[in-house]
């Protein structure tokens, strides 16, 4: 069953309570709702590093589940900006990479997403020079950059 004309609805009635005008767009991809907000109010409605845009995903996905009775994965998206966070977090992760192999001392990042911290550790997977491992918990789980032992 599609549930997307139920999930369009929600989000507009979410938006209007926010006083935030926008056109949705729901499409289904892999099992996953992709709702797509296109908006003058971008920057409001993503916050800081998507903060503001993940909680209105929680929010939205919540009160479909109240809806519905059932979860639904929603990815929610105000233009392109997931996908251009993607490629700042890929080009990051380049860069830490090159300075840990330049100086040869492993970097701790700051604190990220869990979706965010895979996309960092996917974008390094494939350096045969770098590892990188997630270490801490809740607030305080961090992403380490090192070189790998070299095989002697």
């Amino acid at each position: 069953m599609n549930n997307s004309k139920e999930i369009k609805e929600t989000c507009e009635q979410l938006l209007e309570k926010l006083s935030i005008p926008a056109q949705v767009e729901v499409g289904l991809d892999a099992d996953i709702y992709q709702a797509t907000i296109n908006t003058e109010e971008s920057g409001l409605l993503i916050g800081y590093h998507g903060n503001t845009l993940n909680s209105f995903q929680l929010i939205l996905q919540s009160l479909v589940f109240k809806k519905l009775a059932k979860w639904e994965r929603i990815v929610v998206n105000v233009g392109d900006y997931r996908q251009k966070r993607e490629e700042t977090l890929k080009n990051m992760a380049q860069q830490y990479a090159e300075q840990v192999i330049l100086t040869r001392e492993p970097i701790t990042l700051p604190y990220f997403l869990a979706a965010e911290r895979r996309i960092i550790h996917l974008a390094l997977q494939d350096n045969p020079q770098i590892s990188s491992e997630s270490t801490g918990e809740g607030k305080e789980r961090r992403i380490t950059i090192k070189l790998k032992k070299s095989v002697s």
